[in-house]
Parts: C-alpha cells; sequence; structure tokens
C-alpha cells in the first residue's frame, strides 16, 4: 500500500533524528495531532515498513563496499587522492592541500597486492604426489609379529 505525500514526508524527517513529534510537525502535521500521534504513525506497518527501508539505504551509503575501498586504494596508490595538512608559518597556521606522500601509496600498493594475492609470504605447493607403502618388515613366520 502506497503512502500518503504527508506520511512520506514524515518517513523522511523521522530518519534525520528519530524524533517522531519533531518529525510529524516538519512532515505538516499539526503540533497537536503531532503530540499525540506520532507514535501511531510509528506503528503503521506501511509507515515502519518504509522507514526500515530508508534507514537501509542510509546505512548503505554510509558504510564503504569492497569496491569503493579498492578504488580509494587505487587512487592512494597513483598518487591521485588529496589531503589537507596544517602548516605552520610565522604568520599562523595554513592548510594547504597535497598529494598523499609515498609511504602511503606504498601502504596502498601493498593492500591491494595482497588483495590480489601477488605477495605470497609462504610458498603454496598443490597437485598430487603418489603415495607408496613399502612393508620392508621380513615375515618371521611365527604368526605373531
Amino acid at each position: 500500500m502506497a503512502l500518503q505525500a504527508r506520511q512520506e514526508l514524515f518517513c523522511l524527517e523521522y530518519i534525520k533524528d528519530g524524533n517522531a513529534t519533531q518529525a510529524a510537525i516538519r512532515a505538516g502535521y499539526k503540533p497537536k495531532y503531532a503530540g499525540t500521534n506520532a507514535d501511531k504513525l510509528l506503528k503503521n506497518t506501511n509507515i515502519r515498513a518504509r522507514i526500515d527501508e530508508l534507514m537501509a539505504e542510509v546505512q548503505q551509503e554510509k558504510i564503504a563496499d569492497a569496491e569503493e575501498v579498492l578504488r580509494y586504494l587505487t587512487g592512494v596508490m597513483r598518487g591521485e587522492i588529496t589531503e589537507e595538512v596544517a602548516v605552520g608559518t610565522p604568520i599562523g597556521t595554513e592548510i594547504i592541500t597535497k598529494h598523499i606522500g609515498g609511504r602511503e601509496q606504498v601502504k596502498a600498493a601493498e593492500l591491494l597486492a595482497k588483495r590480489y594475492g601477488l605477495l605470497t609470504e609462504n610458498v603454496k605447493l598443490s597437485g598430487g604426489l603418489p603415495v607408496q607403502i613399502v612393508d620392508d618388515m621380513e615375515d618371521s613366520g611365527d604368526g605373531g609379529g
């Protein structure tokens, strides 16, 4: 079931700060209604489902995925990423933008190399070796071995 425009706006406002009463007011509900009925809005299953959906989207945007991490590390390794640094001068502190330094580039390259299996610390052996069992025990003939 589709939400009414004001209900959708309530959902969008609610995820900003988690305050149902203020979200209802910002969504256009009268303050008196919002104060007494904001909890009813939250108990509405369609509104609750939409809020959960919006919260999941927010979490996806805030948490880097593997592709984003790999792009960032590649950018650092290639010297494409900059950072702001505070530098003391005789007249005060100045903020300058500079490319990320060599140490960070090497670390990014190392992390990427590990990710792609380019660095190996242990030798990995694969393949089959035949196993041969040799019976070198002499049969003494006494039956008790």
